[in-house]
């Protein structure tokens, strides 16, 4: 067994469970709830490890002491808290860096085993990450990383500033932007200005590909232009239809973003080829926000000049945090209730 907050996972983390699953038949990962340390839930935090380790038990805490320290109070709390938890599961190894090795094992019966106990393998720890990830994004997994990343997604019909916008937040705020696939993408391939059902797959999937790798270079915020979503509703206008794949991804929007922002059509048209009109785009518009609607997905409108869109974004993810409840009650004193469909989730 090992137990820790994982708040966040990280290498070190990792080293100590991959050496438990090397010396062990089974191998039992207690995760204690930190809302102390951290605002990452517990689930979350349980499913990083399930999802590296597959053939690890996860057990979640949620009730675990949260005192730290060497006094007899709080060794004795720690033990009393296992053994009630455990339920009479014997525990052979208990693997740690830390001190409590040597009295949680005695407590448990079992072998005291330190694995990198002077952090030297790994020279880090959940303070620091805490404090600077993106500088130790190097000491964590991709799958963690990229949940600690608060995605934002600009949406709304063509010519209505997204591009700008995504370019201009990530200046602003010193980190990377996902561009729209699907430009390149419809450039390349597209027959009298359409693509098939099967290319609307394809483009969907890769923009989310490439998204993913951005987000491995993205300090706390990644600013993505467009979604599936958009997609979906594109694959609506050329065929009246769409593939059960880019469905299911259109559905799994609602998810995988953590803000998303409508930009209004209150600025003026800019005309190029591969555009269909200032008309089309104010039908666009009302299909998307109708769509962001029956998603029952929360957007917050923007709406006047590049400047005054950035300043809203950048002030709303001053107080954000993706994790804390708070975060919801912040945007909403700031912004007032959005316009869209409530108020963005946090």
């Amino acid at each position: 067994m090992t137990l820790g907050k994982f708040a966040p996972l990280h290498k070190g983390h990792q080293w100590l469970i991959e050496r438990a699953l090397a010396q062990t038949d089974h191998l039992i990962v207690i995760v204690y709830d930190a809302p102390e340390t951290t605002t990452v839930p517990l689930p979350v935090r349980c499913g990083w490890i399930r999802t590296l380790y597959p053939s690890v038990e996860v057990m979640a805490a949620w009730d675990g002491p949260t005192a730290v320290g060497n006094s007899p109070e709080i060794m004795k709390a720690q033990e009393d808290f296992l053994l009630k938890f455990l339920a009479g599961r014997k525990i052979t190894h208990f693997f740690s860096s830390e001190f409590y090795g040597e009295h949680v094992s005695k407590a448990l019966g079992a072998q005291d085993c330190r694995v990198d106990e002077a952090r030297s393998r790994v020279p880090i720890s959940g303070t620091a990450i805490r404090c600077a990830p993106f500088a130790h994004r190097h000491l964590m997994s991709a799958h963690v990383y990229r949940d600690l990343v608060t995605k934002v997604v600009l949406l709304g019909a063509p010519s209505t500033g997204k591009t700008s916008l995504a370019r201009a937040l990530a200046e602003a705020l010193n980190t990377v932007w996902m561009p729209e696939y699907g430009r390149e993408y419809w450039g390349e391939h597209q027959k009298d200005r359409r693509l098939t059902l099967e290319q609307l797959v394809e483009l969907a999937e890769e923009h989310i590909r490439r998204e993913d790798a951005a987000a491995l270079d993205a300090d706390r915020c990644l600013f993505v232009d467009t979604d599936a979503t958009t997609t979906y509703m594109f694959s609506l206008d050329y065929h009246g239809t769409a593939a059960p794949r880019l469905a299911e991804l259109a559905d799994h929007a609602r998810s995988r973003y953590d803000l998303h922002f409508l930009c209004g059509d209150d600025i003026p048209y800019e005309d190029t080829w591969d555009r269909s009109g200032p008309a089309n785009r104010a039908v666009f518009q009302k299909r998307i926000r109708a769509d962001l609607i029956r998603r029952r997905i929360p957007f917050i409108d923007l709406t006047g000049s590049l400047d005054v869109r950035v300043q809203t974004v950048a002030r709303i993810l001053r107080d954000f945090d993706k994790f804390d409840s708070v975060g919801n009650h912040l945007c909403k004193q700031r912004t007032g209730e959005p316009a869209g469909h409530g108020a963005p989730r946090a």
